[in-house]
C-alpha cells in the first residue's frame, strides 16, 4: 500500500455503499473514489482458501482433544475404580478437578495467544496435553490420576478458544460463520465417538489404552502443526488481531507496522482477569448466560444419559456408550448447517440493509448489525431444543420405544450446536481484539453453572423425576433464553 495514502482517510472518506465486491468486477484503472479504495485496501487476509482450509483442519483437529478427554473416560470410571483399588467417589472427584482445571485454564492461555500469538501457544497446549496422556497411560496411583487429570485439562480445554482466535484472525465477518461450523465439527464428532471408544478401550485391552490412544493422537496433531504451518503462516498466525482484519478500520497491519518504525508490544505476563473483564460489557454477559443455559442442559442430559438408559432400558455399558450417537451425530450435523445458516444470514442482513459485502478486505462491523445478522434464525432452535427436551424427559419417563427419546435427543443435539456457534460466533465479532479471551470468558461461566446443574442434577432426579427434571431445562431454555434476547444484543444496538 502506498505510504502517501493512510489507508484509515481513504476509509473514513467512502460511504459503505459504494464498497464493491472485488471478485465480482473485472481489474480495470481506478477512476473514483470507490475504486481507489477498492485498489488500496489490503486483504483481510492473505491465505488462500486453501490454506484457509488447512489451517481450520488442523485447529478442528486439536479442538477435538477437550471434549473428548472427558466422553472417552466416563466409560472407564468403574475399570479404573477397581484397578487403583479406590471408589466410584474419588474417581468422580478427578472429574471434577478436570472440570475446575479447564474452566480456568483458558482463561490464562487465550489472553497469552491474543498477547503472543496463536501458534505458539497451540504446541505449548499441545505439548502439554500429549506429555499429560503419556503419564495418565503409566500412573498405577489415584494422586497420580488426580494431578495428571489437572495437567490433561489445562493442555487440552484451550485448544477450542484459540481455534476461534485463529478463525477470527483468517476470516472476515462473511465467512466467518462457515469456519466456525467447521471448527467444531471435531468437538461434535468427540461427543459421538468418544463414549463408545471409551468403552470398547475400557472392556479390552484396558483402560491405560484410552490414554496411549489419546497420547498417539495428539503427537500426530502435535506433529501437523509443527510441519504444515509454514513460516508464512508461522508469520501470521504469531501476531494477535492485526489489522489485516478489517474489523476495525483504525488498525494498520503489521507490515504497515514495522515498515513505519513502530514497536511491537513488549512480552506481558498473561492476565486471566482480561477475560473477566470482557464479561463486564452487557452485550457479552448476556450472549454467555445464553451459551450457558444451552451448556448446561447439554451437560445434564450427556452426564445423566447412559445411567437412565441402563437403568430404564436395561442396556448393557457398550450399548449405553452407543445411546450417545444420536446427540453427537446430531451436533455434527447442526455445526456443519450452523456455518452455512449463519453466511445465509449475514448476506440476507446486508442486502436488507443495503449495504455490499466486502468478502476479501471485510466489513467495518462498527456500521454493520452484526447483533441482528446472527441472531437473525436462532428464534426457531430455541423452541425446538426447549420443547424436544421437555418430550425427551417425559418420553423416559413413559418408558416409551427407546427410538423415541433417541429422536427426540438427536433434536436436541442439533439445535443445540447450532445456538453454541451462533453465540460463540457473535463473541469473535464483538471482540475482535481478543478473540481468545472472550471464548475463554464464555468458558469460565459456562462451566461454573454447569457444575452448579450436575451438582443438583441427581436430587432433581430423585425428587421431581425424569419427566418434570428435563421439563424445567426445557422451560430454562426457552423462558430465559427468550428474556435475555428480547433484553439483549440485538434490543440494546438495534
Amino acid at each position: 500500500m502506498p505510504d502517501s495514502i493512510p489507508r484509515a482517510s481513504v476509509d473514513d472518506a467512502i460511504p459503505l455503499a459504494l464498497r464493491r465486491r472485488r471478485s465480482a468486477t473485472p481489474p480495470h484503472q481506478p477512476t473514483t473514489i470507490g475504486d481507489v479504495a477498492e485498489s488500496l485496501r489490503p486483504p483481510y487476509s492473505t491465505f488462500t482458501t486453501s490454506q484457509k482450509r488447512l489451517i481450520v483442519a488442523l485447529i478442528t483437529f486439536a479442538a477435538t482433544f477437550s471434549p473428548l478427554s472427558s466422553f472417552i473416560f466416563f466409560p472407564a470410571i468403574d475399570a479404573l475404580s477397581t484397578s487403583l483399588k479406590v471408589s466410584v467417589a474419588k474417581i468422580n472427584l478427578t472429574i471434577t478437578s478436570y472440570m475446575i482445571v479447564a474452566g480456568i485454564a483458558p482463561a490464562i492461555v487465550g489472553d497469552m495467544a491474543d498477547m503472543t500469538g496463536r501458534r505458539s501457544v497451540y504446541l505449548l497446549a499441545m505439548t502439554i496435553y500429549c506429555a499429560a496422556n503419556i503419564g495418565l497411560a503409566v500412573q498405577s496411583t489415584w494422586t497420580a490420576l488426580f494431578i495428571l487429570r489437572m495437567l490433561q485439562g489445562a493442555g487440552g480445554a484451550a485448544t477450542i478458544a484459540i481455534g476461534y482466535g485463529v478463525v477470527s484472525n483468517i476470516a472476515s465477518p462473511s465467512e466467518r460463520g462457515g469456519f466456525v461450523g467447521t471448527l467444531l465439527l471435531g468437538p461434535n464428532l468427540a461427543t459421538a465417538i468418544g463414549p463408545v471408544l471409551g468403552g470398547a478401550l475400557a472392556q479390552h485391552p484396558g483402560w491405560r489404552w484410552i490414554f496411549w490412544i489419546l497420547a498417539i493422537a495428539s503427537g500426530t496433531c502435535l506433529m501437523l502443526i509443527t510441519r504444515n504451518l509454514t513460516f508464512y503462516t508461522l508469520f501470521q498466525l504469531l501476531q494477535p488481531k492485526s489489522s489485516k482484519c478489517s474489523d476495525n478500520d483504525e488498525e494498520n497491519d503489521q507490515s504497515t507496522a514495522l515498515s513505519n518504525g513502530l514497536s511491537q508490544k513488549r512480552f506481558r505476563m498473561p492476565n486471566p482477569l482480561a477475560s473477566v473483564e470482557i464479561l463486564l460489557a452487557k452485550d457479552s454477559i448476556l450472549i454467555t448466560l445464553i451459551y450457558c443455559i444451552y451448556y448446561t442442559n447439554f451437560s445434564c442430559l450427556q452426564a445423566s444419559m447412559s445411567t437412565l438408559f441402563i437403568k430404564l432400558y436395561g442396556l448393557s455399558q457398550l450399548k449405553a456408550g452407543l445411546v450417545y450417537l444420536p446427540f453427537g451425530l446430531a451436533s455434527c450435523l447442526g455445526a456443519y448447517c450452523s456455518g452455512k445458516l449463519m453466511n445465509h444470514d449475514y448476506r440476507a442482513t446486508a442486502h436488507d440493509h443495503g449495504i455490499m459485502i466486502d468478502v476479501i478486505g471485510g466489513d467495518n462491523l462498527t456500521t454493520f448489525p452484526i447483533e441482528k445478522t446472527r441472531f437473525r434464525s436462532i428464534w426457531y432452535f430455541i423452541g425446538v431444543s426447549g420443547i424436544a427436551t421437555m418430550g425427551y424427559g417425559w418420553s423416559l419417563h413413559a418408558k416409551t420405544h427407546i427410538s423415541i427419546p433417541l429422536i427426540l435427543q438427536f433434536l436436541v443435539g442439533f439445535s443445540i450446536a447450532i445456538t453454541f456457534n451462533i453465540c460463540g460466533t457473535l463473541l469473535v465479532d464483538l471482540h475482535p481484539k481478543s478473540p481468545a479471551a472472550a471464548q475463554a470468558a464464555n468458558n469460565i461461566v459456562r462451566c461454573s453453572l454447569a457444575s452448579i446443574g450436575l451438582g443438583v442434577l441427581e436430587l432433581l432426579l430423585n425428587h421431581l423425576g425424569i419427566g418434570w427434571t428435563f421439563t424445567l431445562f426445557g422451560g430454562m431454555i426457552c423462558v430465559n433464553s427468550a428474556e435475555l434476547l428480547s433484553d439483549g444484543p440485538t434490543a440494546v444496538s438495534y
